[in-house]
């Protein structure tokens, strides 16, 4: 692999196909769950020590934003100490800039709504055109008052004391669940939140390691609010969003052997192995513990004898799969039977529109798909060629079509592929170690 750099500050990478894909990783630190254990040691109480925090960029723009809210952050390569300000932020000195990620913004205003000061969160273009309204309403309704402009950032939050409030969420969303969790923890009264479709329950497990109670009745989970958090000492899981890409990878070689270590397995999480194992991976647990209510392994990916099949992804697969849906298109025309997915109108609102950068990218290299307005139908048995791939400044996009190309019948040129820093900077690195040429 060779990267290239343009005067623009743009990275092109051209990844050459691959004869094979064998060997042994641990994956950076699980981002959602560095982004959650970032936020609540800035609002405990002690100095929490974090190691194996995720290295991707959006997770340290959720520190800076800490920091400017008077938590103290000493960072040494992975392991981070947060030295957190009791339960009381300091009004920032300047707006809290929240960079590329949708998630810092949308749970961070739920973190920050109850204090007595003016608040304005930024971020870079792609982020002021995501939608923000569905932090907005619940948040409103528990008392805060929010400034957006047209349903986008900058968001501008008035801080001051909230209520309680009984929420059900309109879509399946996991940042929205957690800024009325995190406004609850911090609200008169008993909030309570329902999901009609379960989303990953980081948050949940977080706010108990910190120290604060919650309980769930069916799909009614409850918080009180007036608790005080506690430090704690944790090591983040390794992030199975980001193994997505090496595990689809493993699945497009028929000698592949693949080991995933210390790699967060967590059930609301782990519906991608089962995706992984109906497409035709073998996949077998190696090792199995729990740290802070979060599931940890290690597992070793082989291809099966009958080789690729298919899927069909809908419904609540669709949210539980939300990240991940990209690779998996991206490897759908090598598949037996295809991949239709369905449900998955959330892709258009994410760092690009997903649903139109896969079809488009698979189009340029080859590939029959259909799009449509909530997914796309990729036919199976095609063979791709290398092509010009543009990732529209979307991390997951450039490394789901990187993965695409190790089986192209040419070289493949990723375009704007600094955008995996976002999540994995290691990404092409560990690409090249992996893919056996």
């Amino acid at each position: 692999m060779s990267t290239t750099t343009s005067s623009n500050a743009s990275i092109t990478q051209i990844v050459r196909p691959a004869r094979s894909f064998q060997g042994s990783v641990t994956v950076p630190g699980d981002k959602s769950i560095s982004h959650r254990y970032g936020m609540l040691a800035g609002l405990a109480e002690g100095t929490t020590r974090l190691t194996n925090f995720s290295t991707g960029a959006d997770p340290h723009s959720t520190l800076g934003c800490m920091e400017s809210l008077g938590a103290t952050i000493v960072r040494s390569g992975t392991s981070i100490e947060v030295t957190g300000t009791g339960g009381s932020f300091q009004q920032p000195t300047s707006d809290l800039d929240c960079g590329n990620s949708g998630s810092t913004m949308r749970m961070l205003a739920g973190l920050i709504a109850s204090h007595p000061h003016t608040f304005t969160m930024i971020g870079d273009h792609s982020l002021t055109v995501r939608p923000m309204e569905r932090i907005r309403k619940p948040l409103a309704a528990m008392g805060a008052r929010i400034n957006l402009v047209d349903g986008h950032a900058p968001m501008t939050i008035h801080g001051g004391p909230l209520k309680a409030i009984d929420f059900e969420t309109p879509i399946p969303s996991a940042q929205v669940k957690t800024a009325v969790l995190f406004a609850g923890l911090q609200a008169d009264g008993v909030t309570s939140l329902s999901e009609t479709v379960r989303t990953r329950d980081h948050s949940e497990h977080a706010l108990k390691a910190f120290g604060a109670t919650l309980t769930r009745t069916g799909e009614k989970l409850s918080i009180a609010g007036g608790q005080k958090l506690k430090a704690i000492e944790a090591t983040v899981p390794g992030d199975i969003s980001s193994a997505a890409f090496f595990l689809c990878g493993a699945l497009l070689f028929p000698d592949s052997n693949l080991v995933l270590d210390s790699l967060g397995m967590n059930p609301t999480r782990a519906a991608l192995l089962d995706v992984i194992t109906t497409l035709g991976g073998k996949i077998k647990v190696l090792l199995v513990e729990e740290h802070n209510g979060e599931t940890i392994g290690t597992i070793q990916v082989n291809r099966s004898a009958e080789g690729l099949k298919g899927a069909e992804i809908s419904g609540a697969l669709s949210a539980q799969l939300i990240d991940e849906l990209p690779v998996i298109a991206a490897i759908a025309p090598y598949t037996r039977n295809g991949v239709v997915i369905r449900d998955a109108e959330e892709l258009r609102v994410k760092e690009s529109d997903r649903i139109d950068l896969v079809v488009r990218n698979l189009r340029a290299m080859g590939a029959e798909v259909e799009e449509l307005e909530d997914g796309m139908i990729v036919p199976g048995d095609q063979q791709l060629h290398g092509a010009k791939i543009d990732s529209g400044s979307d991390h997951r996009i450039a490394m789901a079509f990187s993965i695409a190309a190790l089986r192209a019948s040419s070289e493949s040129i990723i375009r704007g592929a600094e955008a995996a820093a976002i999540s994995f900077p290691e990404f092409f690195r560990f690409l090249d170690d992996l893919a056996q040429r």
